[in-house]
């Protein structure tokens, strides 16, 4: 079922034996069914990288997929500059990047129409795994006799849906994989997530947030204002003027995601942190824990969004077009061409997982971003970019689909056997883990909850453990667990049954 297809130079990769191993970029591909419940309509490429750099016999499988993005750009994840690699290498395991079906160059389908979508879901996903797991013949020693019948798998997702989706397997797929990691799990469906910003406001500069609460106030009063003059230096301040709706401008305070993409071993230099000294920091002086007020603070941010994000992100492009939500032709919904990772999983969150990142509903909390971003504004975006599925926002089934997920999967409550959770303080996606704030969920040793101070992910990399000694210790605790577990694995209560591949063959020999 798997070919080599492009190789590239990198690094020497060698064996434990001494045997030289093909770089950790080279493709192989899978023939992994179009749907798991009608075998009949084929099967597609789906696309994986692997190395055995550590295996020995017996030692552990273990299987990444990288969630909702092109997976080439995760190779390294077949090393040990991760938590993937510690563990093989510590167990003498072999690793495995596997890409999500619809993502990257593994498409079941010609195009990313709505039409096109009915394959794209949660469980065959879940399915695409466990068929890769009892078919595929690795490109190793032995490489057909390594299913999970013969030898152990552990899941290793992160990346916050991928790591909900490790989780969500092993509820569903009982005792096809022996143990898991999930890293960021994001398990809980849910429609409205403004506590998405709870974290962020929780951990920035308490000057900084004190600032972004002014303005963002202040943005929200004007603009459900009739003041019209007031309202237009406002869309001036941030060079919107030209915008047609305001809560399209007022969504430019979506720039906290930048948040996202922090990491203990970031270092300096971060534009989040660049945001925060342009309002803070005046002549020279920081401003105090309640900031410099709003005046201050407004023309500041507007000034920084002109010399740096708007044209990162719109390259001189026409504002309107850039950033406006109500077009129809615009290029955002017509674009359904294969490789639009964007658009496959705003399917997902229109149709499963909603996780709407919008202003806080409550109006006695404060918010980073406005609250004129709410679930409905996302649910008419989800008509749009889908108009032959949802003839109106009316027919986007958000609401229906986050409670199924959550019926299906467990969402918070979810419990499974030897299933490592790991979770930061500073995650924004912290809300909708077993760590959210308010879910007493108690760690185990057969469901340890591990909580580091990191970010979204932090453990998953090798180096954010080398930098902050929290992450490092939810990497040590990982380690242990997965040793523990592994020695208790015994063959004849694991064996299962394995349905016969299409086709097991190799297009091509890989050398092996």
């Amino acid at each position: 079922m798997a070919s080599l297809l492009e190789v590239s130079a990198e690094s020497l990769v060698v064996s434990r034996n001494g045997t030289q191993l093909p770089p950790y970029n080279t493709t192989y591909y899978f023939d992994q069914l179009i749907d798991h419940t009608n075998p009949s309509l084929g099967t597609f490429k789906q696309r994986f990288w692997h190395t055995y750099e550590w295996y020995e016999t017996g030692g552990p499988i273990i299987l990444f997929t990288p969630g909702e993005i092109n997976a080439e750009n995760f190779t390294f994840y077949l090393t040990n500059d991760t938590i993937n690699g510690q563990i093989a290498q510590q167990q003498s395991g072999s690793t495995i990047v596997l890409e999500h079906r619809y993502y990257g160059l593994s498409n079941p389908v010609p195009d990313l129409s709505g039409k096109n979508m009915k394959y794209h879901t949660i469980q065959q996903a879940i399915d695409d795994l466990e068929y890769f797991a009892n078919n595929v013949v690795l490109p190793m020693p032995n490489g057909d006799k390594l299913s999970p019948a013969t030898a152990p798998w552990v899941v290793l997702i992160g990346g916050s849906y991928g790591g909900a989706l490790t989780a969500w397997t092993m509820v569903n797929k009982p005792g096809l994989f022996w143990a898991g990691y999930a890293s960021s799990a994001t398990v809980e469906a849910i429609v409205d997530f403004w506590t998405y910003f709870e974290p962020i406001r929780q951990f920035m500069p308490a000057n900084c947030s004190a600032d972004v609460e002014a303005v963002i106030s202040h943005v929200d009063q004007v603009f459900t204002s009739n003041d019209t003059a007031a309202i237009q230096v406002l869309k001036d301040n941030w060079g919107l003027g030209a915008m047609t709706h305001v809560d399209d401008v007022a969504g430019v305070s979506l720039n906290m995601l930048d948040w996202q993409f922090l990491q203990p071993a970031s270092g300096p230099g971060q534009r989040f942190f660049e945001f925060c000294d342009a309002l803070e920091v005046k002549n020279g002086v920081n401003a105090p824990a309640s900031g410099w007020g709003l005046d201050h603070a407004l023309i500041a941010w507007g000034s920084f969004w002109n010399s740096s994000y708007l044209a990162a992100w719109c390259g001189g492009v026409d504002v309107e077009d850039c950033f406006g939500t109500y077009n129809p032709n615009g290029s955002v919904y017509t674009n359904t061409s294969l490789g639009n990772d964007a658009r496959s999983w705003a399917w997902v969150e229109c149709n499963q997982v909603g996780q709407v990142r919008d202003g806080a509903g409550p109006e006695d909390v404060p918010t980073l971003v406005t609250r004129l971003l709410q679930s409905p504004y996302q649910i008419r975006i989800c008509a749009l970019t889908f108009p032959d599925v949802f003839a109106s926002p009316d027919d986007v089934p958000m609401a229906a689909g986050v409670a199924n997920t959550n019926k299906d999967y467990g969402g918070w409550n979810l419990t499974v056997d030897r299933l490592f959770l790991a979770n930061g303080q500073r995650d924004p996606w912290r809300g909708v883990t077993v760590s959210a704030d308010g879910v007493d969920r108690a760690s185990t040793d057969l469901q340890p909850i591990a909580i580091s101070d990191g970010f979204h992910t932090s453990d998953l990399l090798t180096t954010n453990g080398k930098v902050d000694h929290t992450v490092l210790a939810v990497q040590t605790q990982a380690l242990s667990y997965m040793k523990t577990w592994l020695a208790e694995r015994t063959l004849p209560s694991y064996k299962r049954e394995v349905r016969p591949a299409q086709n097991s063959r190799f297009l091509k020999d890989v050398g092996v």
